[in-house]
């Protein structure tokens, strides 16, 4: 509790230590209440504390019905509508909208409709027709890219060359294709390397490449858009070059199974030696199992399956709150700090796709447990001292995602009911008359600036899908990039 939420009363300063005072201190009135009077307070509020818990576990365990779903489904929906509103009003023809300050901000030199094009096929899956049809003029009207820009691979290839690609597939308007494969024809020079792992930038125009410290997301997570952009043309070169990238990766993983967290891609060798499952490497893991799901590539699976039980035998701590993934040396499994976070929480979706539910199981209770803490998830979290060290919300999708998977895995309702909180929580401290807008501090819940293109892509979609009948997103049909765009398996339209 900060100093700011204590009641007025709260007028001399307590006998215990700021760092011992029970959190019902607010009602203590200094010198008035002796050490038994605090003893009874501390156990009446343990107590209630735990008739709270019990009530929640009760909750859990309760039936999640059909119009509760589709309460929930109608919801989300409206929260989508109000987000594009918003940046429509405020922010068209920018990349992402700033709330707080009712305005558009470009991540380069020029605008390349991030939002429009990240938020398509969520409106589409939404059955959000009119959204859908104001994104897809803006799309093909004004996305062009022989523009002045240096762009940063990883990102342009998640958002904007994975929603064309989904824009194709979920519309068949064939001028989304072109334009992916005008995307992907400028960002080829990236992949000039003596490893074949890419540069982190490159210009659209001149083929200018740039920043040779590279890191295992940003290099292996090309694989199901590069690799998709091949089955739909016919041209195999997209894949290969992303294949050579994502196994160049795998080629230089410790004796141990793990990677580092920066490489050097024209010598292949390791920058920094840190070993994690979140920034910097998340998406890698997820790209080389998912990679094995949309194409068969046989090669991805065993990759995965080398790095999964490293994972499990190096990074994974059990605490009575859940499994939570540290930090470690990629070569000796040796714990470097006790740090978790949002990014980390997509890692309990993985195990409950790739089929380990029962460890997905007990690493999604340690995202619950971080979200409940706080109200709302920090970027960053010591699980041993159980403090926030990065207190950022930025709308992440990562933990309903992982809820997301695990119910289609379980089918056990506690995970709607996590579903539901998460949703609920970032309505009630993240919702602006302007659309929503990230946290800067859990601790605080003050609102930031920013609400980037993947809370529509992402956070909205899977609240939806969560919610929704299995037919809106078959798991036997369809692959979701690590932008939650949807690729068909198999070769898709021709």
């Amino acid at each position: 509790m900060v100093a700011a939420t204590r009641p007025f009363f709260l007028i001399k300063q307590s006998k215990f230590p700021i760092e011992d005072r029970p959190l019902v201190d607010g009602f203590f009135m200094d010198g008035w209440l002796t050490f038994t009077q605090s003893f009874f307070m501390r156990s009446l509020f343990l107590f209630l504390l735990s008739i709270i818990s019990v009530h929640l576990h009760a909750q859990a365990d309760k039936e999640f019905s059909e119009s509760l779903k589709k309460e929930m489904r109608e919801k989300v929906v409206e929260a989508c509508r109000h987000a594009w509103k918003g940046y429509v009003q405020y922010a068209s023809g920018y990349d992402d909208l700033q709330p707080l300050t009712k305005n558009g901000k470009n991540w380069y030199r020029h605008s390349m409709f991030m939002t429009p094009v990240d938020s398509y096929d969520t409106f589409i899956m939404l059955g959000m027709k009119e959204e859908a049809a104001e994104a897809k003029k803006i799309i093909l009207s004004r996305l062009n890219f022989d523009i002045d820009n240096e762009v940063q691979v990883f990102e342009i290839t998640i958002r904007l060359l994975g929603g064309l690609i989904s824009a194709y597939e979920l519309d068949g308007d064939k001028k989304f294709l072109l334009l992916a494969i005008q995307l992907a024809d400028r960002m080829m020079p990236a992949f000039n390397t003596p490893t074949g792992m890419p540069w982190r930038y490159i210009h659209l125009q001149t083929g200018k490449v740039r920043d040779s410290i590279n890191n295992p997301a940003e290099i292996g997570t090309l694989m199901l858009e590069f690799g998709k952009l091949s089955k739909l043309t016919g041209n195999t070169k997209y894949y290969e070059q992303a294949k050579k990238a994502i196994m160049a990766v795998n080629e230089r993983r410790s004796e141990i199974g793990l990677v580092g967290i920066q490489v050097n891609v024209m010598n292949g060798e390791w920058v920094k030696t840190e070993s994690q499952i979140g920034a910097y490497v998340d998406s890698y893991y997820e790209y080389l199992y998912k990679g094995w799901k949309l194409f068969g590539d046989e090669d991805l699976l065993r990759a995965w399956e080398v790095h999964k039980a490293a994972i499990s035998q190096h990074l994974i701590v059990k605490r009575e709150n859940g499994w939570f993934l540290a930090h470690v040396d990629m070569h000796t499994g040796k714990e470097i700090k006790p740090y978790y976070g949002a990014l980390d929480a997509f890692y309990a979706g993985l195990l409950a796709y790739a089929g380990d539910v029962a460890t997905a199981i007990q690493v999604q209770k340690a995202n619950d447990y971080m979200w409940k803490k706080f109200g709302i998830e920090p970027e960053t979290f010591n699980f041993k001292t159980d403090t926030v060290v990065h207190g950022q919300y930025v709308l992440r999708p990562e933990n309903i995602e992982s809820a997301f998977y695990l119910y289609r895995a379980t089918r056990d309702d506690r995970y709607l009911w996590m579903g539901k909180q998460m949703f609920d929580d970032i309505v009630k401290h993240c919702r602006h008359e302007t659309g929503f807008a990230s946290i800067r501090d859990v601790r605080t819940m003050e609102k930031m600036n920013s609400m980037q293109s993947f809370f529509i892509a992402e956070t909205l979609k899977y609240a939806y899908l969560l919610f929704a009948a299995d037919s809106k997103l078959d798991l036997d049909e369809w692959v979701l990039n690590t932008e939650a765009h949807p690729f068909r398996k198999g070769k898709g339209k021709d």
